[in-house]
């Protein structure tokens, strides 16, 4: 009996790190069977931890609540981490595609709120990213959007990993070039 409630503890603290999820699209679907049509329901659902891991995933079902929990459950299983800078933006300018979806992810000031339509933005908001501007060219399907997002997202790297790959210090990573103007400027005054 101890030894259950033991396991029972253990089990809830591994699920501790709660995630969030966010149902983008639900579909009812039809198989032509030999006495008719069978309806069933698919969902489209997207989970995060609003810390930077993300993952989405789709479930089939007869009922809407299975057919969303397969989802959910699908989506955990497939969650990827992306390094987010200040924990609120991306790092840089990103693009994803997946098949005929295509989408524009750019780094934003601080205020600028998640400016993102349908998918994308469900996509940024269980990922934690707070000020993102994003473009969806192509196809408007909300799988393809997402898949193109997460594509994306894949992408997307750190300076500190830049930095350990090229074997250099971030400081040498985000060094800024040395401003050329004023040298420039002084020749033209002279001619």
């Amino acid at each position: 009996m101890a030894r259950d409630a033991g396991n029972r503890g253990r089990r809830q603290r591994e699920e501790a790190p709660e995630f969030a999820d966010r149902l983008v699209a639900i579909n009812r679907v039809s198989k032509t069977v030999k006495g008719g049509k069978r309806f069933g329901f698919a969902a489209l659902v997207v989970v995060g931890d609003q810390k930077g891991r993300v993952g989405f995933g789709k479930g089939k079902a007869k009922e809407v609540p299975e057919a969303i929990r397969k989802a959910t459950e699908q989506a955990k299983r497939q969650m990827i981490r992306v390094p987010l800078r200040e924990g609120r933006t991306l790092h840089h300018d990103i693009e994803g595609r997946h098949g005929a979806g295509k989408v524009v992810m750019r780094t934003a000031p601080q205020g600028t709120g998640i400016i993102a339509g349908g998918p994308m933005r469900a996509v940024f908001e269980m990922l934690g990213v707070q000020d993102v501007v994003a473009k969806s060219i192509g196809s408007q399907n909300p799988y393809n959007m997402i898949r193109a997002t997460i594509d994306g997202l894949k992408r997307e790297s750190s300076p500190r990993s830049v930095a350990q790959r090229r074997g250099k210090k971030v400081s040498e990573i985000l060094r800024r070039p040395e401003p050329a103007a004023p040298a420039a400027a002084s020749e033209t005054a002279d001619s």
